[in-house]
């Protein structure tokens, strides 16, 4: 018999890629254990309920999202680097061949207005990116509402990519990332000129 760690991997392995490819409420826990190998006696003592897998699922799936991320970012060298690498990170994403948009977005559309719990989740996970990108560019010097408008192009990257099917909204979401980055830092200098030339006619 497997033992109670490898029993919950295989469980959750399972309900992975069960609810992200045909969603939650498509699959029932037969098909978790059919896909699991896990009898459904010891699947109900790991998760007394679906719900209870459902919030498990999307536990995992935030901190190997967000992490997977991390990892690729902190690849690069400098702070705008990061905040662009963030963008060709979300294109390798997109160009996966079971992609199917964010877990988050397509739990919360399922069972946000049912469960508080599932809803509570989503947002989490986009409270969490949002601050993460609060974190890089704070590392550029940059003003922090950027990081929204940053936030912003990221999640309308991801929801347009899962409907279009194509991993190419993400290379424009990194284009208009650039010119708000470029546009910020064109108008600290109009702003330190300014400050400049106030502080001498005086």
């Amino acid at each position: 018999m497997l033992d109670r760690e490898t029993a919950r991997e295989q469980v959750l392995k399972a309900a992975e890629a069960l609810f992200y490819a045909q969603g939650i409420q498509a699959v029932g826990m037969d098909a978790v254990r059919g896909t699991s190998g896990v009898s459904l006696k010891r699947l109900y003592q790991l998760f007394p309920s679906k719900e209870a897998l459902v919030l498990q699922f999307l536990e995992r799936r935030d901190t190997s999202w967000r992490q997977a991320l991390a990892r690729y970012v902190d690849t690069h060298a400098t702070p705008d680097e990061q905040v662009l690498a963030v963008y060709d990170w979300l294109h390798q994403w997109f160009s996966e061949p079971d992609y199917r948009g964010c877990a988050f977005i397509n739990s919360f559309g399922e069972l946000g207005g049912i469960s508080t719990d599932v809803a509570d989740q989503a947002r989490h996970h986009k409270q969490a990116f949002r601050d993460y990108l609060a974190g890089l560019v704070e590392a550029t010097g940059l003003p922090q509402e950027l990081a929204d408008q940053l936030n912003l192009l990221a999640e309308g990257a991801i929801t347009t990519s899962a409907i279009t099917g194509t991993p190419e909204p993400a290379h424009q979401a990194r284009e208009a990332a650039r010119l708000l980055m470029q546009a910020h830092r064109q108008a600290e200098k109009v702003d330190t000129q300014d400050a400049q030339d106030t502080h001498l006619t005086r």
